[in-house]
């Protein structure tokens, strides 16, 4: 009877041995996978921010922009949009979650056009650019439209095109009801504007559109029906005023 507890004993004694052997082979195993998972996100981070980098200063570069500003790459959410960090720290700050919506070079080049004019305009102005970030914010909506319009010359001028703006804000940014009482206009405002700029000052992208198949792009122009009868009935009658678009 003593054998065979002794003998159970011992097989307990080895039933905890190899448990906690296994228990640490896990550890080591799981520690080694999520090293090489951490490895290969600061990789992938690398990567990205040297495709910014790249189209960054290819656009600052082509527009002769001879004001310095840097990229950085955040892979973490956008804290507040408040902030509008090209205003005040010359920096233009691409978070994950802003170009999740790119599907190519392009629409990463619409993106940081538009911020690389916000950032830009910081140097405008009285002491040293203060007047005309404090102008941004006061006008915020006048200077939207005026940043999609200036981002569509920077796009081209890079070798972009600028159709790749209006795909890229048209999976962005969401369609509000009102825009009376907020910072932003409407996204189809925005929209419709950006398509007007480009028929007056660029109309060969529109000739030889080689995003008429593109599915972002045909939902853009179904949504804007009606924006766009408004803008063939100025072409026609040559009127010069501003359409308001809805």
């Amino acid at each position: 009877m003593l054998v065979y507890n002794n003998y159970e004993g011992r097989k307990s004694f080895m039933k905890k041995i190899l448990f906690v052997i296994i228990i640490l082979m896990m550890f080591v195993i799981s520690g080694k996978a999520f090293a090489e998972i951490d490895q290969q996100l600061i990789l992938n981070d690398m990567q990205m921010q040297d495709k910014i980098n790249s189209i960054g200063f290819k656009i600052l570069n082509a527009n002769k922009i001879d004001k310095r500003m840097v990229f950085v790459y955040d892979d973490k959410n956008k804290e507040s949009i408040l902030k509008e960090p090209g205003l005040t720290s010359r920096q233009v700050v691409v978070y994950k979650d802003s170009i999740n919506f790119a599907d190519n070079e392009e629409e990463i080049a619409a993106f940081l056009a538009r911020e690389i004019c916000k950032t830009a305009e910081s140097y405008t102005g009285f002491w040293k650019g203060i007047v005309g970030s404090a102008q941004v914010k006061v006008a915020p909506k006048k200077y939207e439209l005026l940043f999609d319009k200036r981002a569509v010359d920077f796009m081209v001028n890079a070798g972009y095109n600028p159709l790749a703006l209006i795909t890229f804000i048209n999976k962005s940014f969401v369609q509000k009801r009102y825009d009376m009482i907020s910072n932003h206009n409407l996204t189809s405002k925005r929209l419709a504007n950006i398509y007007e700029y480009i028929y007056f000052n660029y109309p060969y992208f529109l000739v030889n559109n080689e995003y008429i198949n593109n599915e972002y792009y045909q939902n853009f122009l179904l949504t804007s029906i009606e924006n766009r009868k408004k803008l063939q009935q100025k072409i026609n009658t040559g009127s010069k005023e501003r359409i308001k678009y809805e």
